[in-house]
Formats: structure tokens, sequence, C-alpha cells
């Protein structure tokens, strides 16, 4: 098995700090492109500029219909009832109840003999393990609230509340008062303090779940349960599943091929203060729901993010998450890669889990909140380098097209996410600028313009889906906070610039530079309660020592 660790910072030398270079180099590169093709030849300038338009056209309509599709299957997956879909798997035949079965379930209930794993729902144990620092019980409780609010026996989920002991003994005590709390509606519920400064870990949320997956799994020892049999779900402190989310988790376990090596994607729904997040973090928030709605209908695509599950065995066997970066949920995906050498797979389902959209205490600092927690996303460029050591550097029996196929996929990722906004509302500028006298040059600003007015066909179907997926409006909200939900992505180019863009350049620059992102920059959480009231935490913990 390949050694799955991130090099330490001292050791990232010769291939690895040339992959690390490597996404920057290439986006500031594409950048340059219009410019220099501008000096040297104005017909390879109009040319490059239409064919990436035309690129960028083709996408639009493609994201469009797959976001429709996404949401048609997540309406019609959250219409099912996963717990009698559950029990004909249990029997192994449909029982006599009357529901909705779609066709795709006689054909698992077919091939149900043919698995591997010879595992019926009824036998199957959930693991939460919730991570917090020192966010506050109005944020916590109602994450536990909704595990015991789902449609699924409590009695079959064990709960772990992993915090970080720098938090201080405020996070201690909130943390225990809630085991005390709700523990006993679970099968187990446990607080798992992670010790400060273990040696080659950085502050971030991989050695927090690790430690606790490692105390978990000594739990389960103890209980005699089958690692094979346990699924752990990792979650942030506000992220609450769907009530259907455990029930659809053990049917699709149940039924997938190899299920050992996969793991498995929720949607994350970023709606649980969606009314009272502000205008700019409204569009982001909405327009990340539309990117994990289309990401259910690309599987071959889907990687890790924030909340997802795993089997307890496969977990083990690779020593959990990542403690070297502060990206440990897109990153598993590779790890789990590595571990299976090539045979592993990440299986999206349409189910939601439901999170905060970012919020500070006043605008200036929501801003500032929301450009770090999009550094981080964007810092996921760290894995180029990583993919490309352990896939072309160390020995694995993983088909070296696959690898490739993989690290292009990612690289051009990110490279996209750099530049592709800022590409789209300057490309056709700048021919111009260099020749004011060409009717090609001239006609290109046209063209841009009429491309993107046939573009805006797309995003009205992205602003459908973004509004039917919005929970209700509170009652403390007047009827213009909806009009507002439709005016909002009057900012989508502003926000896809600072928040997208250039987040992206930050990450990526730093990587260039060898400014890494060694500390894990926990995002502030702030609640508005049913009376308008704001109850804040601080992000660092250090603040409440």
């Amino acid at each position: 098995m390949t050694d799955l660790e991130i090099p330490f910072e001292k050791d990232r030398k010769g291939h690895y700090r040339f992959f690390e270079i490597l996404p920057g180099f290439l986006s500031y590169s594409l950048l340059l492109i219009p410019i220099a093709l501008s000096a040297i030849s104005i017909n390879a300038a109009v040319i490059f500029a239409l064919f990436y338009l035309l690129i960028f056209f083709v996408q639009s309509i493609a994201y469009a219909t797959r976001a429709i599709s996404g949401y048609i299957t997540m309406k019609h997956h959250l219409r099912l009832d996963w717990t009698e879909l559950n029990n004909d798997l249990n029997l192994g035949k449909p029982t006599t109840t009357t529901i909705e079965r779609p066709k795709w379930h006689y054909k698992n209930l077919r091939l149900l003999h043919t698995r591997e794993l010879d595992i019926r729902p009824n036998q199957i144990t959930h693991a939460v393990i919730v991570a917090t620092v020192n966010e506050s019980r109005e944020i916590l409780e109602p994450t536990i609230q909704s595990i015991l609010g789902a449609d699924y026996d409590a009695k079959r989920i064990i709960l772990v509340i992993a915090y970080e002991g720098r938090a201080g003994q405020e996070t201690e005590t909130r943390v225990n008062q809630l085991i005390d709390m709700y523990g006993g509606y679970f099968q187990h519920a446990m607080a798992v303090k992670h010790p400060s400064n273990i040696p080659g870990e950085i502050i971030g949320k991989g050695g927090n779940i690790t430690y606790a997956g490692h105390k978990l799994a000594a739990y389960v020892k103890k209980a005699k349960l089958d690692t094979r049999r346990v699924l752990v779900t990792t979650l942030d402190a506000d992220n609450r599943p769907d009530k259907r989310y455990f029930a659809a988790l053990d049917y699709l376990y149940t039924v997938v091929p190899f299920p050992l090596k996969a793991s498995y994607q929720p949607i994350a729904m970023f709606t649980n203060n969606i009314w009272d997040a502000s205008t700019f973090m409204r569009v982001l928030a909405t327009g990340n729901n539309l990117f994990y709605i289309v990401g259910t209908q690309r599987q071959h695509l889907s990687r890790n993010f924030s909340a997802h599950s795993q089997p307890l065995k496969s977990l083990i066997d690779m020593n959990f998450w990542s403690t070297r970066t502060v990206v440990e949920d897109g990153h598993q995906f590779w790890r789990s890669y590595f571990h299976f050498d090539g045979d592993y797979r990440v299986i999206p389902f349409s189910i939601p889990i439901y999170q905060d959209a970012v919020l500070n205490e006043t605008y200036k600092k929501t801003l500032k909140t929301q450009f770090i927690q999009l550094r981080r996303w964007t810092y996921g460029a760290s894995d180029i380098a990583y993919i490309a050591d352990k896939g072309f550097w160390h020995k694995n029996t993983i088909p070296k097209a696959d690898v490739f196929a993989k690290f292009y996929r990612t690289l051009y990722t990110h490279v996209n996410w750099a530049t592709n906004a800022l590409m789209i509302w300057y490309i056709g500028l700048v021919p111009p600028m260099f020749h004011p006298q060409n009717i090609a040059a001239n006609s290109l600003p046209l063209i841009v313009s009429r491309i993107q007015r046939i573009d805006m066909v797309t995003l009205v179907f992205l602003m459908y889906v973004s509004i039917v997926t919005l929970p209700p409006r509170p009652a403390r909200y007047k009827r213009h906070r909806s009009i507002l939900m439709f005016t909002q992505w009057l900012f989508l180019p502003v926000t896809s610039i600072v928040f997208g863009s250039i987040a992206a350049f930050n990450s990526q620059t730093r990587l260039m530079f060898k400014k890494y992102l060694s500390r894990f920059d926990i995002t502030t959480k702030t609640v508005v309660t049913s009376t308008g009231l704001k109850v804040t935490t601080a992000a660092d913990p250090s603040k409440t020592n």
C-alpha cells in the first residue's frame, strides 16, 4: 500500500514543488494569453477568444441542464419512503405495503444476492462524528436535534462530539452538557477532547476527527460490532442531515457493489440561515447549492466535500483522515483512491445535509469570513502535487491513464476556478485595445455581449432551481425579502470574481511561494434567533481562553 501521508512542508522538494507551482503558473499564464496573442497576431487573439467563449457557452448549457435534472432527482428521492424500501431489502422482496417503488428498486432486489458483502439495512449501525471548536449551543444543539429527528431509530446511532481541547473549559462544559442531555437517546454517545500540539498535526479539523475516530473504533471493538457494518458520517457543528439521510444511506450501502471501496456523498445545501444572510453571501450559498446538485449527475467526477460517510473498516485501514491539510474532506478522496489502488469511487446521493451560509456580526466581518472560507476551499489545489507524487512517483498498480485523467481534471478545475470569471469579463476587451482599427477586434465585444445575453437563459433555469430549493421564509421577514432572492443574481459577476477567482489565485499563489495554509481558518458562526437576535462565537478559540 502506498504511504498515504502528505509530505511535511520541509520535505516538499523537486517534482513535488514543481506541481505545487504548476496550477498558479498556468492560471497566470492563461490570463496573459489574450494580451500576448493580441500583441503578436490579432487573428489568433480573436480565434482564441471565440473558442474560449464557445466552450463556456456549451458548458453553461450543460450545467443548467444538469441542475434541472439534479433537482428533479432530489425532489423524487425526498419523496420516497426509504424506511419501507429498506424493509424490502431486509426481506429480499417487496412487502405488502403500498408505496412508490422505482424501477431501479426492483433491479436492486434482484441483484441483492450477488453482492460480495452480505448485509441488510437492519444490520447497519451509524456513527456520527460532529466536529466542533467553540461554536455556541445555538449552533450545536440543533445539529444533535436534527439527528434525533431523523426518520430512523436513534438507538442504531452512535454520537461522537469531537471538540478541541485548545478551545477551553467553556467548550468542554457545553459539549458535556449536551451529551448528558441527549446521550441517552442514542445507542451510545461520547465527547472526545482532541489534545492540542500532537506532533505532526496541523491545527485543523482532520486531526480532531481522526482522534475521535480512534476513540470510536475502540468503543466499536469493545461493543463487538462489525466495523464493516458501521458507517461513519462526519459533520461540522452546523450540519443538519435531512430526516431521510440515514435510511437512504442504509439503502445505498446495501445495494452498491463493493461498498467498502466507496464513500457516500450527500448534497451540501447552505440553507439553514439563508434568509438571514447578506446579499453577496446568498449568491454564493445558492450558487454552491446548485454546484452540489449538479454534482449528483456526474458520478465519475464526484469528490468528498464537507459531510460525507465511509465504512469504519475502511477508515481504520487507512488511519482515518489526513492530519496535515486544511482540506481534509476533499483530500480524503485522494487518500482513499491511493489506499485502494484506484479501485475506489464516491457515490453521490440526492439527500441534503443542510448547512449555514456565512454570517458574521457585521457586513464587513461577513465579507472577510466568506473570503477566508473560500480561500480554504480553493486550497484544494494543494492536492495536485499530492496526486502527481503518489500516482507517478510511488509504487502502485493503478493504471497510469486513470491517474493522469484524474490529475488533469483536478488541475483543469482549479485553473478554471481561478481564471474563468475573469476571462469571461475581459477576454473580449483586450484585442480592441491593441488594434482599435481592426474590424474583427472591434466586433469581439459585441459577440461577447450577445453570447452573454443568450447565456442569461441558462441563468433563468439556475435561478428557478435556487428558489424552489429554499426553505420557507421566516415570519420575521416581509415579502420583499423574497424579491431580493431574485435580484441578488445581479451581483453574480462580482461574487464570481472576488470570492471565486481572487480566492483561488490567493491559494495558488501561496503554493507557488511556499506560503502554505498550515492552520485551519475556522469560519465564524452567527445565528439569528426567531426574535432577530444575533448570537456569534469567535472563530479563534484562543480568544476564549
